[in-house]
């Protein structure tokens, strides 16, 4: 979620107003420690102008590295 905010150019801040909760719950809604209530996820997504599917899982992290699948025997 976080990559999507700033993307849009929103602080934590200008996005919990605009989604009509307070900067700390959007906080743990961000770091994972809140939860995000269906109608709040929807506004957020709303905001940032983006399917609510991108919010709910992390992007890759261009850091790790992906593990390949392998066959056996190969």
């Amino acid at each position: 979620m976080t990559w999507a905010r700033e993307k849009a150019g929103l602080t934590k801040r200008a996005l919990a107003q605009q989604v009509g909760i307070s900067e700390q719950l959007m906080g743990e809604i961000e770091s994972g420690w809140g939860n995000a209530t269906p109608a709040y996820l929807a506004k957020i997504a709303e905001v940032l102008r983006c399917p609510v599917v991108i919010l709910e899982r992390n992007p890759p992290d261009p850091n790790r590295p992906s593990a390949a699948p392998t066959r056996h025997g190969q």
